[in-house]
């Protein structure tokens, strides 16, 4: 048997992919690259947004009617989300939630065979330590916990991950170390809120960077997005982990909206302020560090004076990085019984603030150019070189280097999502 998987979304479903995979593998399964190929196809669903809703819901369509002959499994958050779609859309398909990856062999086998097997529900079962398959030895990922102590309004996924549930620093740490034994040369810590971590087990974020960070070997480690409201539990204890060398100086983390009144009403937990103080302290500690921030843009209670308030704190923080959403509803979040506000407002905003992140953070980078930077060789540009990554976590083009491997760099170029080099010689 043949099985073809594809995952949507973000770095956390990425790993469960893996699992899925691993798992497979273990039980005689064969991965294979292609949907042509499989006798069996999982698609791993995001859906976060409703782009990403459209776009997995016209991906299982279009495999039942390309490939009628073909078992088709749906995993991932819409199985959780949204199941009187999925089952609506593909009444034949079998399901794998997100926190049933275990059962992913005996659901393959079953479904193989012409079963319909519905997996769902939440489990405690740890996600850490268990078989993982990529195809990138570099980069490993490991989810650190699942699920979120948030009452965000506008959010569905926390419906799909659940309460959170903490891994043990001692298993995160094995699996890292023994990445890092097979080659890996930057870690990811990833969770729905790395800030989160521990709250429910005892353990810190903070005590976990630098468990990881002080392993042997040459490596990077990228902690994944935090929210304000959990890292103001633990934020000096952070900002020390995040100075070790093997760290990269570089946080995501998401605000939303400029707005008090918006904040509030999107029930995210902290204020404007206490998110200028988190940034602030992490700047002056951490010189040079990457801010990443989401931006919702049309929340249905934000007014002309909040978006001007948006854009005046992104023009005062200068994020180095900037994820702009356009607001719509999604099944079960709270703040989709409210009215949306007019498309023509949402449109305006948007596109101003497009262009105002450009400007941001294309200048952000400029101030780069001539700079000699150490970069981490970390994959094969698609258009021919390879992508290399600063210590503050910004994506560098760069010539004939080998994979895995730190260069010194001179910055030629900036654009607003890149930087272009030269190697630098002494």
């Amino acid at each position: 048997m043949k099985v073809f998987i594809e995952s949507y979304g973000c770095t956390f479903n990425k790993a469960d992919g893996q699992i899925i995979a691993g798992i497979l593998q273990e039980g005689d399964i064969d991965i294979v690259d292609s949907v042509e190929e499989a006798d069996v196809i999982i698609v791993n669903t995001c859906y976060v947004k409703l782009p990403t809703e459209n776009k997995v819901t016209y991906r299982i369509q279009k495999l039942q009617e390309d490939f009628p002959n073909k078992k088709i499994i749906i995993g991932g958050c819409m199985v959780e989300i949204d199941p009187e779609k999925l089952d609506m859309i593909g009444p034949n398909c079998s399901w794998i939630g997100p926190h049933q990856l275990n059962k992913a062999a005996e659901i393959v086998n079953a479904t193989y065979c012409g079963e319909v097997i519905r997996e769902c529900g939440f489990s405690k079962e740890s996600k850490v330590g268990v078989p993982k398959l990529t195809d990138d030895s570099l980069i490993h990922i490991i989810q650190i916990c699942e699920g979120c102590f948030g009452a965000c309004t506008f959010c569905c996924t926390r419906f799909a991950r659940g309460p959170l549930n903490s891994y043990p620093i001692a298993d995160i740490k094995e699996e890292a170390k023994k990445a890092i034994e097979n080659g890996a040369c930057e870690i990811q810590l990833t969770a729905q809120d790395t800030a989160a971590f521990g709250r429910d087990s005892g353990e810190k974020l903070s005590d976990l960077i630098k468990e990881v960070a002080n392993l042997d070997g040459d490596f990077r480690v990228r902690v994944g997005m935090m929210h304000p409201k959990n890292i103001l539990n633990d934020v000096d204890d952070i900002i020390d982990a995040m100075k070790h060398p093997k760290v990269y100086n570089f946080i995501h983390l998401p605000v939303q909206s400029g707005s008090d009144k918006v904040l509030a009403d999107m029930r995210r937990g902290h204020t404007i302020d206490q998110y200028r103080d988190i940034v602030s302290k992490f700047k002056n500690e951490i010189p040079g560090i990457a801010l990443a921030v989401d931006i919702i843009v049309g929340y249905p209670t934000e007014s002309d004076d909040d978006f001007d308030l948006t854009v005046k704190l992104l023009e005062e923080i200068k994020p180095s990085l900037i994820h702009l959403s356009k607001y719509q509803h999604r099944k079960g979040a709270i703040s989709s019984s409210l009215k949306e506000i007019p498309h023509e407002v949402m449109k305006k905003r948007s596109k101003f603030l497009s262009e105002i992140k450009s400007k941001i953070t294309e200048d952000e980078n400029r101030e780069l150019i001539g700079s000699v930077q150490n970069v981490l060789v970390v994959e094969k540009g698609s258009k021919g070189g390879f992508i290399a990554k600063t210590d503050s976590y910004i994506p560098v083009i760069i010539g004939d280097v080998e994979l895995g491997t730190f260069v010194k760099v001179k910055i030629t170029e900036a654009t607003a999502t890149y930087l272009k080099s030269e190697l630098y010689e002494e």
